[in-house]
């Protein structure tokens, strides 16, 4: 399942939540440290990982 970065913006907590893309499409995501529901997505980076050194 993928991860996302949420930042709330009633504390700016900045947390990441891992969720299935229906729970994500839901958009009910509080802050775990205020329990807000105002939270605005972050961009995040993706890293594959692989076995191949460089």
């Amino acid at each position: 399942m993928p991860t996302y970065d949420y930042r709330c913006e009633a504390c700016g907590h900045e947390f990441s939540v891992i969720l299935s893309i229906t729970e994500h499409e839901s958009g009910k995501i509080t802050c775990p440290q205020c329990k807000g529901d105002k939270v605005t997505q972050l961009m995040s980076v993706f890293t594959p990982k692989t076995s191949r050194k460089s």
